[in-house]
């Protein structure tokens, strides 16, 4: 699955550079963009603590809108080597069938994927391994000081750096908390097999507002059954607690009517958990630096927005910002804020921070609008079963059974 097995990434030796661009943090949207701006020629630096991606759990799925973004950049071809795909979706609703959905999915585990898009990277943007010990930025050159004393010159200064803090209070950003403790995503392998369990992927929707789920959803990463599942809790909650020493009971009891199909929920691994709060950023309009993918917004991995808002983000910047900043001289915040206002990157920034806060009070709320507007999804989608059985019974009974 994975071409970091194949071949090393290659580092830099500590020492003096000038770039066009630095880019501190090399995960998803720092690795991608030093790929894009690679493949654009442009000479680049990208700096991060670890030459291999530590261990870390995110969300781990992603739709064919993703796709096309990596397809934009020239990247589908190394995206597609990295993850396994997935043709159709058993949706169930109300604890029973509801659709089936055609059409492609991604599934990856995070850290493979962000070390095999490292390993790509070419000769001429190695991976310097270092951690930030001062930075300075200005309107026309940005300086990075690393702790073993190699220093980076660059035009322009890009913070990739996700949750990670050290950076932007180094510069005197601030993240500002619009939801703290949104949602908890919680990750595990199953015992059953790929082949047993079949071709589809599944995704069961809550039932209850009390039990406070969005959905779980099942897919094979590889040669293993993998399951995602988004609630809105928090990770003292004494419910996480029960759920992690015995996933299997608790699953059981939620979701009888797909247990089967799942191996009866055996659990083949520990419980994954990661607690997601949704943010913002303030005082980042100024000289010389701009903030991309997590180290700017945070939303809830539920909608599956989170690799929306990178890919975005990395296009936006390399296919129209970047190129039009470096064709005259300087780098002052004027110049800056036009990626921050670029209409593109707001639209999937503000649709990824109302899906989020949509999706909770829709699952959650008890208000008197919300349990109606609960009421309203729920007819219609009682109505699309009641038309699709309607249809069904004029069909003869072998078109059926297929």
């Amino acid at each position: 699955m994975s071409i970091a097995e194949h071949r090393e990434t290659p580092v830099v030796p500590p020492g003096r550079s000038e770039v066009d661009v630095a880019i501190v943090g090399a995960g998803l949207a720092g690795t991608v963009l030093a790929l894009t701006l690679a493949k654009a020629g442009r000479r680049t630096a990208l700096v991060d603590p670890h030459r291999i991606h530590h261990d870390e759990f995110r969300a781990e799925k992603t739709r064919a809108e993703q796709m096309g973004l990596f397809e934009k950049l020239g990247l589908g071809p190394l995206f597609r080597s990295l993850v396994t795909p997935m043709t159709e979706i058993d949706i169930f609703r109300f604890g029973e069938f509801f659709e089936r959905k055609e059409g492609p999915e991604f599934a990856f585990s995070y850290t493979p994927l962000v070390n095999g898009l490292r390993a790509a990277l070419p000769a001429d943007v190695p991976l310097t391994i270092g951690k930030v010990a001062e930075v300075s930025t200005g309107p026309d050159r940005q300086r990075l000081l690393l702790t073993d004393g190699a220093v980076i010159d660059a035009r322009l200064l890009v913070v990739a750096t996700g949750y990670s803090e050290a950076v932007r209070r180094a510069i005197g950003v601030e993240r500002i908390e619009e939801s703290k403790a949104h949602s908890l995503t919680l990750g595990f392998d199953l015992a059953i097999t790929p082949q047993d369990f079949g071709p589809q992927s599944l995704t069961f929707y809550g039932r209850r507002v009390a039990d406070r789920i969005a959905f779980l959803t099942i897919f094979r990463i590889g040669e293993r059954m993998r399951a995602n599942m988004f609630i809105y809790r928090t990770v003292a909650d004494p419910w996480v607690r029960a759920f992690r020493e015995n996933p299997q009971k608790m699953l059981c009891e939620l979701m009888p009517e797909i247990a089967p199909r799942c191996g009866n929920f055996a659990i083949a691994s520990e419980v994954d958990v990661r607690q997601v709060s949704l943010t913002t950023t303030q005082g980042h309009r100024r000289d010389g630096v701009v903030f991309i993918g997590d180290a700017f917004a945070t939303t809830c991995p539920a909608q599956g927005d989170g690799i929306h808002r990178v890919l975005t983000d990395v296009d936006c910047l390399a296919s129209t910002h970047i190129p039009a900043w470096f064709a005259t001289p300087g780098m002052a915040a004027d110049k800056i804020c036009a990626f921050y206002d670029d209409p593109i990157k707001i639209a999937a920034d503000d649709r990824a921070m109302r899906a989020s806060i949509y999706a909770r009070r829709i699952n959650t709320e008890t208000g008197l609008e919300w349990r109606l507007r609960r009421l309203r999804n729920s007819t219609a989608r009682h109505l699309m079963v009641f038309g699709r059985r309607f249809r069904e019974a004029g069909k003869p009974a072998t078109r059926r059974l297929a």
